[in-house]
């Protein structure tokens, strides 16, 4: 199909250069725009994407691209969410991040690159507004606690912690009461038959706190580990709440849409354009989702993809997850 595409763009290019109005292209004369630009932004050899065919890589023009400065780009944040010493968190905030990149484990799904730099500083932010006379290095650690422990392994979890200690000596971060969400979930594991396992509860809690700064969250682990549990707790945690009129507006009636994204064909799941008749299908997941944006209530509609993840469906998902 990418040997296709660099034909089309020839026809382009050659059009451009010879200034013309309009040009036959796929056999229908066109309209030229001569302010038409294409570019094409990618990783090399990056898992689930192709390479570009060589007559196509002939019509561009590559450019090599720096990673940025991490500090100045926290410093910036921090500055713009309120806080006052932005300049010494932000050095502290990127020491933590290479640091844990260096000595915890290596796991596929840990990131401490840009994404999860601008993650941690959108939460502080909002933590430092809903708290704005708590100290700053309290406020930062709780953020990078937050939005980091829910991904960490259990040994992973220890080491984090001593980092933190040794980059914010003397700080004392008091702890969270999660109140009525805690008993509300306590109540539905109760309710489905199961045991209120200590650290259980709190993987829920952090379920919840993860879904409040991402709408695409992953639940990773081994089979029965107790995903699928998390996630019904939280459902009916949240509908329970809701039915007590609880005044955090956080907490909603939730319905969830569940799919297997590998048991039918990528048409299927995302719905394809049939060539015959020039028409549009939806697949299961784009009706799923076109459903659950049409609804104007404040219930809160989880599309689950429940399977195993490759790179050839999630890439799809990728401008949609993105931030």
């Amino acid at each position: 199909v990418l040997s296709v595409v660099a034909q089309q763009l020839l026809t382009m290019q050659n059009a451009l250069k010879a200034e013309v109005s309009t040009f036959i292209f796929e056999g229908r004369e066109i309209k030229l725009v001569a302010t038409c630009g294409v570019f094409i932004t990618m990783n090399p050899g990056y898992a689930g994407r192709t390479e570009l065919p060589d007559n196509l890589k002939a019509l561009f023009r590559p450019m090599a691209m720096m990673i940025p400065d991490y500090g100045l780009v926290a410093e910036v944040m921090l500055f713009s969410e309120g806080f006052q010493v932005a300049l010494t968190l932000s050095r502290k905030m990127v020491k933590l991040y290479k640091l844990s990149s260096e000595q915890l484990s290596q796991q596929d799904h840990y990131d401490f690159g840009m994404r999860a730099v601008k993650s941690v500083l959108v939460m502080a932010g909002s933590l430092k507004r809903a708290n704005p006379d708590l100290d700053e290095s309290v406020t930062l650690i709780r953020a990078l606690q937050d939005s980091n422990l829910p991904k960490f392994l259990k040994d992973d979890v220890g080491l984090f912690s001593c980092i933190i200690t040794d980059l914010f000596p003397g700080v004392v971060i008091p702890g969270q009461d999660f109140g009525a969400l805690e008993v509300a979930i306590k109540e539905c594991i109760v309710a489905s038959g199961l045991q209120t396992h200590h650290p259980f509860v709190m993987k829920v809690i952090q379920f919840f706190e993860t879904l409040n700064v991402r709408f695409g969250v992953m639940l990773v682990g081994p089979t029965g580990s107790g995903k699928t549990e998390t996630y019904r707790t939280l459902q009916a945690a949240m509908t329970l709440l809701r039915e007590q009129k609880h005044e955090d507006d956080r907490y909603q009636t939730t319905y969830t849409y569940v799919l297997n994204p590998k048991c039918i064909k990528m048409g299927e799941l995302y719905g394809e354009y049939n060539l015959m008749t020039n028409e549009w299908t939806d697949g299961l997941a784009s009706t799923l989702i076109r459903q659950a944006v049409g609804d104007t209530t404040k219930d809160k509609k989880w599309v689950m993809f429940d399977g195993p993840v490759d790179a050839i469906w999630i890439e799809n998902m990728n401008t949609v997850l993105d931030d």
